[in-house]
């Protein structure tokens, strides 16, 4: 049995730039993996196949009858409203049998990220299911190799190999750092000081898919171009998202943008309440992750009355 940690993500900003041929967007985007939020997945491998004995007095019958087993999605935690093999999880345990070979499998997965938060936590469980097979299966597949696979399950599964690739069992790691475009699966390494500061994660009762999402937006080099929903050009223009994170995050405020967030908040007005509790509450930088609905806020020092602020929605708190 291999088990993963397999930590979510936040974005530092992010950008939808054109629509592309193939139906897809084209955005940038800075991606850190949050350390301390993760599911958990583990895979076993199955035998080829199982000897079933029938309760018959001596002398059993030889030999005995021989039935296949069968791969299964087992979750706890958080609920998954979708059949097993609809399940991401699946989908990734299906993809390495049919370019492999390889045999059934048990996947396990304790869910604790939310589903439709922008937190990309079924893309996160879908790429520790590929580093689990490569390494139960022992395929001796590449880091690359293993994104390249990733990419035909998701836009940002790619990154949750690279940057979930040595978290293992219970362990935490810092978050990794990428500066993402294309589809989000072309990566390059960003250095964002963030150490000792506080990283609060917070999610309304309330879900937000990716399609509604985009179905809001106007892209910026799209027919207004660079406007979104009509709206004044976003004064992050004339900036690079890296540059943009390598300077203090007291000045990203004024400077970094979520080009979803006009329209998902216009929408979905309990979401922007959130940011704008955490701006009460003190923090220096404040936005939706994604297409929503979490938003996170990052805090100089850990910060108190959360319950009070933010009520009973799902949070998470971790020093960065």
């Amino acid at each position: 049995m291999i088990e993963l940690r397999a930590h979510c993500k936040i974005n530092l900003g992010l950008r939808v730039m054109r629509r592309r041929g193939d139906g897809f967007h084209d955005i940038e985007t800075v991606m850190m993996a949050v350390g301390g939020l993760a599911d958990t997945v583990a895979v076993t491998a199955l035998p080829s196949e199982a000897t079933f004995a029938p309760l018959t007095p001596p002398p059993y019958p030889a030999p005995a009858p021989v039935f296949p087993l069968h791969s299964v999605l087992e979750v706890s935690g958080l609920e998954v409203d979708c059949a097993p093999e609809e399940n991401i999880c699946m989908r990734a345990l299906r993809l390495m049998q049919s370019e492999f070979g390889i045999g059934e499998a048990v996947v396990r997965l304790h869910k604790v990220v939310p589903a439709g938060a922008g937190l990309g936590g079924g893309s996160a469980d879908a790429a520790a299911v590929l580093r689990a097979v490569n390494e139960e299966f022992v395929l001796e597949l590449t880091e690359s190799e293993l994104e390249g696979l990733a990419g035909r399950l998701g836009s940002d599964v790619p990154f949750f190999v690279r940057e979930n690739g040595n978290a293992r069992g219970g362990k935490k790691r810092r978050g990794g750092v990428q500066f993402c475009t294309g589809r989000g699966e072309v990566m390059t390494p960003v250095e964002v000081d963030l150490a000792g500061l506080w990283l609060v994660v917070a999610r309304p009762d309330v879900a937000v898919s990716t399609a509604e999402a985009y179905s809001g937006i106007t892209p910026r080099e799209g027919g207004d171009s660079g406007r979104l929903g009509g709206s004044a050009r976003w004064s992050d223009e004339g900036f690079s998202l890296p540059d943009i994170v390598g300077r203090p995050v007291a000045e990203w405020r004024e400077l970094l943008r979520n080009d979803f967030e006009e329209s998902v908040f216009a929408r979905h007005p309990e979401i922007g309440a959130v940011k704008r509790a955490l701006y009460d509450m003190g923090a220096a930088y404040a936005s939706m992750s994604g297409s929503g609905s979490a938003v996170f806020g990052i805090f100089e020092r850990r910060p108190e009355g959360l319950a009070q602020a933010l009520g009973s929605i799902f949070r998470h708190v971790e020093q960065l």
